[in-house]
């Protein structure tokens, strides 16, 4: 009995809210007897009070006042092009609604050191964490534990209970590969992103689903690490093949390293090969040739990002329909040559 009355005793609205399924807000709208909450609301959270056992703080019924307007940002991975616009763009949205930002930036995305990084910007009396994923594990991390607060991911794939707001990369690469169809290629290979990147598998399935659709072959995709280098070294490998006529490449740095490999081994672009990139950088309209590629809207990322939060905040917790990259054609495709010779490095 002891055990589970200082078990009650340790009860905090945070844990109230998790009961009843709102937000912290909500119940101290309840604990305040405010009006504009739902009767069928209200009767969960004082169920969840009584079940809980829990005695409010003089703290916990100022929290529907006390606003801080400050949010926890955490970003994850190598600070490449799509995670830092959207981080930005997200910002943008923030200052708008009259909020601040606390940003934090991991390389390294433990479950260690998740944790410890949201549990410090809770410490700081963050009203939500926004968390943009680049790897599955970061999800992983923040999935099932206990911060207070509500956790928005940006994150292309849907993992665990997080609220989620994403960009259709599997939409996006099945354009990718449409658009190489259409031109009349049959054979086309895929440089993919890491394994354990979450925007790479889903690009790895839009493209194989599109040739399957059109009943033509899917060669094991070659997988590099999003950096010009690792797309160079591939791209000397594709450079040997005499059978492939066009590349998709799942992002537009790797297909910038695609380019200068097939330009040292003597072919053409889109002559011999077509190539699409992915995510349509500043640079890729200059490119030699301008390349091809998926736009994706990072600015209308950033804000749905912030409409979930806010919508979160107001015990809504619709998301935003996802948004689906645009085909971006620029001179890096055209019509296969109706023959290729295999070319050596």
């Amino acid at each position: 009995m002891g055990d589970h009355d200082d078990k009650a005793r340790a009860a905090t609205i945070f844990d109230v809210a998790r009961l009843a399924g709102v937000s912290h807000q909500t119940v101290s709208r309840v604990l305040n007897d405010l009006p504009n909450v739902r009767p069928a609301t209200r009767a969960r959270v004082e169920q969840a009070i009584k079940q809980l056992r829990y005695v409010p703080s003089p703290a916990a019924r100022a929290l529907v006042t006390r606003r801080t307007r400050t949010l926890g940002l955490i970003v994850t991975g190598a600070p490449d092009y799509g995670p830092s616009s959207t981080a930005l763009y997200f910002n943008e949205a923030a200052r708008d609604a009259r909020y601040t930002v606390i940003t934090a930036s991991m390389r390294e995305t433990d479950a260690a050191s998740m944790r410890s990084t949201a549990e410090l910007l809770v410490r700081q009396n963050v009203e939500a964490i926004v968390l943009i994923a680049a790897e599955r594990a970061a999800i992983d991390a923040l999935d099932g534990i206990e911060l207070g607060v509500p956790v928005v991911a940006v994150a292309s794939e849907e993992r665990g209970a997080l609220h989620r707001v994403w960009l259709d990369q599997y939409a996006g690469a099945r354009l990718a590969v449409e658009h190489l169809i259409g031109l009349g290629h049959g054979e086309i290979r895929h440089i993919a992103g890491p394994s354990n990147a979450m925007d790479a598998a889903e690009r790895v399935r839009g493209w194989a689903a599109a040739l399957g659709e059109h009943g033509l072959p899917a060669r094991e995709p070659l997988v590099g690490d999003w950096s010009p280098g690792s797309g160079y070294m591939h791209g000397r490998t594709l450079a040997a093949d005499s059978e492939m006529t066009s590349v998709f490449v799942s992002n537009d740095q790797m297909a910038l390293g695609v380019l200068h490999a097939f330009a040292e081994a003597g072919l053409s672009v889109p002559g011999d090969v077509s190539i699409v990139g992915f995510d349509d950088i500043p640079e890729a309209a200059f490119f030699a040739p301008p390349l091809t590629t998926l736009r994706q809207d990072f600015v209308g990322l950033g804000r749905d990002a912030m409409a979930s939060v806010l919508a979160v905040l107001g015990d809504d917790d619709r998301a935003p329909a996802p948004r689906v990259p645009d085909l971006v054609v620029r001179t890096s495709t055209a019509a296969p040559s109706r023959e290729r010779t295999a070319v050596t490095s």
